[in-house]
């Protein structure tokens, strides 16, 4: 009976240990699993606080450049030594290029009060997407959004068990739009063979990792593209499509950084214009050096309609002098959305979300694939 004793006191010790040690180890992740839920009743909409730890400066040393290293690097960071199966869905095509997610970003002063709207449509094949706000030690508190196929996940395949929601932890490095605590705004937009392989010496980082960088680290604008200068921005090679971002402050200041694929990749920088109250970006370069109204498969995506949805969300912000109400916003993205467009490879693309981050009062308004008798609302306060 002793004996027995002894032997179940060992195992409760053994046990205790183990349940210590993975709290120690995997504390924040287990903790941040646990906030993953659906939105609503939204079985594709899902939303997570971000609590483990991150080290943004260990990432940018690391020189990730390609969605096959940030994944490697997830997974190392995350399963501390256990092998975790994660992939992303972005990948090339036949061609050599991904059939790019195809985007409207704009700026807009608030009608009804002192601010700005920042809008955004992302255009992509039906995923589920993922709302991630994360508060890290060293770094603003954010809110941001992800196509969660990025990091495995599908229709068929979404984080509704425990074990599901493991690949959910890479959302937080993943970001195609947000906004942080400073009111710093920042989306992405594909531009078919354009895809940056700036090498200078400096560290790279790669597509989505120079917004988390943003997001955490910028208050302002000048902030963001002083940390545009400092790195290596290097889109993964094997995708083959590039991009150009927006990036927008609570002041109202507000620019679009792309790349010269004809001069070594350099930064170029299109600023808003100081007597107007809003800017506007597509799938086309803004940059002078290239930028044309007519479609042109050299600077932009033709097949999104790109130019037309510039000109249409153009017209819209130019007729109301680029101050916007937050139905007015809505009504701006809505104007561009895409519903059941069918590509030459018989995929069909919709509007994955419309957003409207709110500046100064730190809130999102969402709507989701189309919906748009219903929005989701998130806030950072």
């Amino acid at each position: 009976m002793k004996a027995i004793k002894i032997t179940l006191a060992s195992l409760a010790g053994i046990i205790i240990a183990t349940v210590v040690a993975v709290a120690i180890i995997w504390g924040g992740e287990i903790r941040t699993i646990g906030t993953v839920k659906q939105v609503g009743d939204n079985k594709y909409l899902y939303q997570m606080e971000y609590l483990a730890s991150y080290d943004l400066d260990e990432l940018v040393e690391s020189d990730i450049d390609s969605n096959a290293k940030l994944l490697g690097y997830v997974v190392k960071k995350v399963g501390k030594g256990i092998p975790i199966k994660m992939k992303s869905s972005q990948v090339a095509d036949e061609d050599g290029e991904v059939q790019g997610f195809n985007c409207t970003s704009f700026q807009a002063k608030q009608a009804d009060a002192e601010g700005y709207f920042f809008g955004r449509n992302y255009d992509f094949f039906k995923n589920p997407t993922m709302v991630t706000i994360s508060r890290p030690k060293k770094g603003y508190a954010s809110i941001a959004v992800s196509d969660m196929s990025h990091f495995g996940y599908s229709l068929e395949k979404l984080p509704t068990s425990l074990g599901a929601k493991v690949l959910c932890l890479a959302s937080v490095y993943a970001p195609v739009d947000g906004m942080n605590e400073k009111g710093v705004c920042t989306s992405i937009m594909a531009l078919p063979k354009q895809a940056s392989q700036q090498s200078s010496g400096k560290h790279a980082v790669g597509t989505t990792v120079i917004m988390r960088l943003i997001l955490d680290k910028c208050a302002t604008v000048e902030e963001a593209l002083e940390l545009v200068n400092s790195v290596d921005i290097r889109h993964d090679a094997t995708v083959g499509s590039g991009y150009h971002y927006m990036v927008a402050d609570a002041k109202g200041d507000c620019a679009v950084f792309e790349f010269d694929k004809n001069d070594g990749w350099k930064t170029m920088i299109v600023r808003k214009d100081e007597s107007k109250n809003s800017m506007l970006v597509t799938n086309h370069l803004l940059s002078p050096k290239y930028f044309t109204t007519e479609p042109d498969p050299e600077v932009g995506n033709p097949h999104s309609r790109s130019w037309w949805r510039y000109e249409t969300a153009g017209a819209y912000l130019e007729e109301r002098g680029g101050v916007l109400s937050f139905d007015e916003a809505q009504e701006c993205l809505s104007k561009v959305h895409w519903k059941d467009l069918v590509w030459e490879n018989g995929t069909v693309e919709d509007t994955q979300f419309s957003n409207v981050y709110n500046q100064s009062e730190m809130t999102l308004a969402l709507r989701n694939w189309n919906e748009y008798e219903k929005t989701y609302h998130f806030s950072l306060k």
